[in-house]
């Protein structure tokens, strides 16, 4: 899920490829939901998987085993386990497309729903091979968008563009990358269709606001930012450590954990070092499941990215009412109006980041102005049901 789009898919087949492309409506399907890992089936597809069922299809999900799996199994969601690497590891794609290829030709779906870039190119070719009737993808974002080297990039756009020419309806979380799809002729009917979160769930909470500070010994009249992502290294956690040496009257609280699939540089040296600096100004909360009491005890949220889809923690904090101090990256700076409901900075630099935080640990008022503000252009953009309700009507369920 991503940007809420403005256009929708005309309705009639794709003369470039014969393929129905129309969002129908239609009698209920068996609908498979593909994605890498177990964090990922949790944190991104759950909302639309509910919404599906709610509709009247039968949704399975498939993804790599996991401990975070519990929650959807509790709610009755069959799961199938698929090996899925998040690798160019030849052999280990390999056996990730045989395992989907025997699945799609056991099950017999309706409809495959594929996610992420390397699951979803393995999805679909397998779904192709099998004899799917209907393929669909959302971009979470486009690995030819993220720094790496030249064949890399390369390779993703190759992928992507074939790929293409086997879906019917294709989806991406953020305006720029529907353009990118349709401008590289990856798709021609590219769709943004956002990211979203419920207004229900992560919203002001004063009384957990008070309970978490009191918990974590922080006194209500401390400035919190807090962080909430994976403790990867694209998320810009170096230079937020460093950036928080420069704002003394602020904690940072960091929300996460490195994920077992997770590659590139370790971060704990620049934890160490930081925690050696900041002392009790910082504090690691691991992964947690109240997220949305942590972000009701903050008062500003900061996600300095390399890169990005659609950043779901974004929208979270939006709804929370704090104010976002992000990259002006893709994604990012499709949420954060600049000066309005926060600040974008430049990614992998320091000193714009610890600039933007201090004046806002400096200024409550602004913080309240731009936390409102944030809010309320949450609430029209990316209210999870109206993103998973435009989703479902796009794939024409």
């Amino acid at each position: 899920m991503g940007d809420q789009p403005r256009e929708r898919d005309d309705a009639g087949r794709d003369a470039a490829f014969g393929r129905l492309t129309a969002p129908l409506k239609s009698a209920p399907l068996k609908i498979a939901e593909v994605i890498n890992v177990d964090f990922s089936l949790r944190h991104f597809l759950l909302p639309l998987m509910r919404g599906a069922r709610a509709r009247g299809h039968e949704v399975v999900g498939l993804c790599a085993e996991g401990p975070l799996l519990d929650l959807p199994r509790a709610e009755g969601f069959r799961i199938i386990p698929v090996p899925m690497a998040r690798s160019l590891n030849p052999a280990a794609q390999l056996r990730a497309f045989r395992a989907l290829l025997r699945v799609f030709r056991a099950e017999r779906f309706d409809l495959v729903h594929a996610h992420m870039p390397i699951s979803g190119v393995l999805a679909r070719a397998a779904a192709r091979a099998a004899g799917v009737p209907r393929i669909a993808y959302t971009c979470h974002g486009f690995l030819f968008n993220q720094p790496g080297p030249l064949w890399r990039r390369g390779l993703s756009l190759g992928l992507e563009w074939a790929a293409g020419r086997i879906t019917d309806t294709y989806l991406t979380v953020s305006k720029e990358e529907a353009e990118d799809a349709r401008r590289l002729r990856i798709h021609r009917r590219a769709a943004a269709v956002l990211n979203g979160r419920d207004p229900a769930v992560f919203h002001p909470d004063p009384a957990a606001r008070g309970a978490l500070r009191a918990e974590f010994g922080t006194g209500p009249e401390d400035c919190v930012v807090v962080a909430v992502s994976r403790l990867v290294r694209h998320k810009g956690y170096p230079e937020l450590l460093r950036a928080m040496e420069a704002v003394p009257g602020a904690v940072l609280w960091v929300v996460g954990e490195r994920l077992e699939s997770d590659h590139g540089e370790d971060l704990e040296p620049h934890f160490a070092r930081a925690e050696a600096v900041l002392g009790r100004r910082l504090r690691r909360l691991g992964y947690r499941h109240d997220v949305a009491r942590v972000l009701a005890a903050a008062d500003i949220f900061a996600l300095p990215s390399h890169f990005e889809g659609l950043p779901m923690s974004v929208i979270e904090a939006m709804l929370t009412g704090l104010p976002v101090v992000a990259t002006n990256v893709r994604g990012p700076r499709e949420q954060v109006v600049e000066g309005e409901t926060g600040f974008l900075v430049p990614p992998a630099t320091v000193e714009p980041l610890a600039a933007a935080l201090a004046r806002l640990a400096a200024d409550p008022a602004l913080r309240a102005r731009m936390g409102a503000a944030g809010r309320a252009r949450a609430l029209e953009r990316f209210d999870e049901a109206k993103v998973v309700d435009r989703t479902l009507d796009l794939l024409g369920l």
